[in-house]
This record gives structure tokens, C-alpha cells and sequence, in this order.
């Protein structure tokens, strides 16, 4: 059992927990912010979150929620991609592993760095109760939030649980308020502790076929227009994640134009 995180913060600016060690990123996977299409809004309200953490300002706790492949992930990438070599370090944490938070903030606390812990794809089945462990950066307890740490999570659940047809059965309307039962005020308790959620959302297909294009650095011809469509299709998804993947496709030679 992991009671306490001793590492040398100095060696690097981002790090990945493997479950028994944190592992030091050397070869940061950075992202250009201008490659980012249709998410203008999402990416002020990151930057000017993660400016304002770093300066001192202080800053809040986010939730990035949407459909797959919709670009949280990437934009997280991406902000953090512009504040590498400053005064913040990262560190990614797994869902199965947000248990040792509480552990992490308390060796973060003393140090004089700015940290975000990154937990991507963050999601509980009903049955999982380690994200009780989260309330320690979110809420607090009888020790102070520090001012030093900040929690960034994406995922494609809203309420970050597993929700059930059967959890509204006990749903009450008294005076025209809707009271849900205990199961479903949890759900949406824990999404809420994020002081700030972004909401994302399926792309348009000018805007897929924007980032495709990106992507070739070059105005589409019809005929690649026509093939990333249907490409988008195949897979049922017309997100940056598959504009990618068609980009890849076709350098490898597996799509021919």
C-alpha cells in the first residue's frame, strides 16, 4: 500500500502514476492549439482557467464532458502543451487509481510548484465508491484545499456514474421541485464538486472536414471530401479523433485518393 509520494519534481514537468511508481514523461505528447476546430469557447475558458492557476489568481476544478472522440482530451493536451517549462507540473492519474489522490495532494502541498492532476476518460460503475476519494481536492475536509492544486477531468458521462432507467423510479415532484432519490443526487452531487464543467459536442460536417483539411494543410478536393465522409460514416463518428485516423489512413496507403 502507497502511504506517501516521494519524487524528485525538479526532473521534469509532467508525469504519469503507473499504479506503483510515477513515472517521469519525457516526450510530452504536445498538441498545436490551432488545430483545434469548432471548440473556441471551451478552449478560452481552459486557457483562462489554467493562466489565471499559474499566475497566482487562483482557479477552478473542471470537468470536460461530451461524446467520444469530441477533443477534451486534446484540448487538455494542448493547454497544457503551452504552460510546458513554467511552473506547473502534471500528473495523470487512471480511474483505478484516484484512490491515492488524497496522497498525492498532501506530498503537492508542500511543494513549490503549481500541479494539475489529470484524470482522463474519468467514469464509476454503481458499484465503485473510490470517487469518494476525489472529495479531498473538490471539496475539502477539516484540512484546506491547497491553493497549489487543481483536478482537470474529461469523460463522456455528464454525471461521471453509470445512470439507470430504474434510479428515476423513486423520483418525486412536491410544489413542482423534483426531488430524485439518494442514488441519483450522488450522481449529480459529484459532477457539481467540478466548480467548472465545459460541455462538448458532435462536430458539424464543415467542421470535420475543416479538421481534415487542417490535417493536409491544404484546401479537400472533392473526391477527399467524398472519402472522408464516408469514412466518418464507417465509423459513425465525425469528431477530430476520426479526422485523425483518416489523415493516417491515407499517409500508410490504406485509403487511396
Amino acid at each position: 500500500m502507497i502511504r506517501k509520494i516521494d519524487t524528485n519534481w525538479k526532473i521534469c514537468d509532467a508525469f504519469i502514476w503507473r499504479g506503483e511508481y510515477l513515472h517521469p514523461i519525457r516526450d510530452f505528447n504536445t498538441f498545436d492549439m490551432d488545430k483545434l476546430i469548432g471548440i473556441d469557447e471551451q478552449k478560452e475558458l481552459l486557457l483562462k482557467n489554467t493562466e489565471s492557476f499559474i499566475n497566482n489568481k487562483g482557479g477552478l476544478n473542471v470537468l470536460l464532458y461530451g461524446p467520444r472522440g469530441c477533443g477534451k482530451s486534446t484540448l487538455v493536451r494542448a493547454v497544457f502543451t503551452k504552460y510546458l517549462q513554467t511552473n506547473l507540473k502534471i500528473v495523470q492519474i487512471s480511474t483505478q487509481d484516484v484512490s491515492i489522490i488524497p496522497i498525492f495532494v498532501d506530498a503537492m502541498r508542500i511543494q513549490p510548484y503549481k500541479f494539475i492532476i489529470f484524470c482522463d476518460d474519468l467514469s464509476f460503475e454503481s458499484d465503485d465508491n473510490s470517487y469518494k476519494a476525489l472529495k479531498v481536492i473538490l471539496d475539502g475536509s477539516i484540512e484546506r484545499i491547497p491553493d497549489n492544486v487543481l483536478l482537470y477531468a474529461t469523460s463522456n458521462r455528464k454525471h461521471l456514474m453509470q445512470e439507470f432507467q430504474s434510479d428515476n423510479t423513486n423520483t418525486q415532484i412536491i410544489n413542482n421541485e423534483i426531488h430524485f432519490q439518494d442514488a441519483v443526487e450522488e450522481r449529480i452531487s459529484l459532477s457539481d464538486r467540478f466548480s467548472l464543467n465545459i460541455p462538448f459536442y458532435k462536430s458539424s460536417v464543415e467542421e470535420y472536414l475543416k479538421i481534415v483539411s487542417l490535417y493536409f494543410n491544404d484546401e479537400l478536393s472533392n473526391e477527399l471530401k467524398t472519402k472522408a465522409l464516408s469514412y466518418a460514416t464507417q465509423r459513425g463518428s465525425k469528431s477530430g479523433r476520426v479526422a485523425q485516423d483518416f489523415y493516417r489512413a491515407i499517409k500508410v496507403g490504406l485509403i487511396r485518393i
